[in-house]
């Protein structure tokens, strides 16, 4: 594994990193390439003053994701449950409502894990059902019906939901030469 920081794309005086990570699967391997940054805007309170180390850490996350074809990484990156298999509630249209229940990106990251789906072919799915070009340009609304609309189909046709999710092609690895 090699970690680099990123010159050009911190300020150190206004705590914002960015870092680069490359992990080798073999000594054969080019390797796979995973970015992280990190400010004070975008690290939970618990971890504010070690935002170098946050972004360290998302680089060799990300780099790992791709490297092994891991969905999830982090307990930061997906929330944390009492246990990750009990079946959580159906999210309130307006999110989280009075501060009770899952976060939508929680949903789905348990929806995956319980269903065994691939990550990717799900996010592929999630872009082509909100009809976006990426998943960012996505309202949460939609979002939330995609959520909603995985988890019926996970539920009533598991095996249906997996021919869906296999049409679409999986996303290219980038690899550093």
């Amino acid at each position: 594994m090699r970690v680099q920081f990123i010159q050009e794309l911190s300020d150190t005086a206004a705590r914002r990193f960015a870092f680069q990570a490359t992990v080798f699967r073999s000594k054969t391997c080019q390797g796979f390439v995973g970015y992280g940054d990190a400010d004070p805007s975008n690290v939970s309170s618990l971890v504010r003053g070690a935002e170098m180390r946050v972004a360290e850490t998302r680089a060799i996350n990300r780099a790992l994701r791709k490297a092994y074809g891991i969905g999830l990484c982090s307990v930061e990156e997906i929330g944390t449950f009492p246990n990750p298999v009990e079946k959580l509630p159906p999210q309130k249209a307006n999110g989280n409502g009075n501060g009770s229940g899952p976060k939508i990106r929680d949903r789905l990251c348990q929806l995956i894990r319980q269903h065994k789906l691939d990550p990717e072919l799900v996010k592929a799915y999630a872009v082509d059902f909100c009809g976006t070009k990426t998943l960012k340009e996505a309202t949460r609304e939609q979002v939330e019906n995609f959520v909603q609309q995985l988890a019926d189909w996970a539920e009533k046709d598991r095996n249906a939901l997996l021919c869906q999710l296999n049409s679409y092609e999986r996303p290219k690895q980038e690899v550093v030469a």
